[in-house]
């Protein structure tokens, strides 16, 4: 059981549009909206598909995997939170399905990190309301 005190870092906003995304997080399934009229994949969910304009969308499941696309380097800490993690390197990972997320990546020191690393999805129960969807090295 995860301690809710236990967790200091902010939290994700898990309401309005992200509220299915982090409700689907908390189940560990990572799911984004895809056009039903066109089928492009889409984050952060938007009322309108940009590709087709379709109103239209499912919440469909993704492979969780990917590969790394970007990432920067903290060296200094911009909230007292983080102070502890310095240097840090919150990265970008471009799905299987095209999306792009930012995440952290678990187990991969800041001068590991190189473009197109293959990862998977691994999710870490921060309270016992918010799962959050973290990436490690694909097996």
């Amino acid at each position: 059981m995860v301690d809710k005190g236990s967790y200091k870092l902010p939290l994700p906003r898990t309401g309005g549009t992200s509220a299915d995304f982090y409700r689907f997080c908390q189940q560990h399934e990572l799911r984004f909206q895809r056009c039903s009229e066109c089928g492009t994949w889409r984050h952060i969910p938007p009322d309108m598909c940009a590709n087709c304009g379709s109103f239209k969308f499912e919440w469909a499941r993704s492979s969780g995997k990917g590969k790394v696309f970007s990432w920067t380097t903290a060296t200094q800490a911009m909230m007292p939170q983080f102070a502890d993690k310095v240097p840090y390197s919150p990265v970008i990972v471009e799905l299987d399905e095209g999306v792009r997320l930012v995440t952290w990546l678990i187990g991969v020191k800041p001068d590991e990190l190189k473009l197109g690393t293959p990862v998977e999805v691994a999710f870490d129960d921060v309270t016992p309301e918010v799962s959050l969807p973290k990436f490690r090295r694909a097996e």
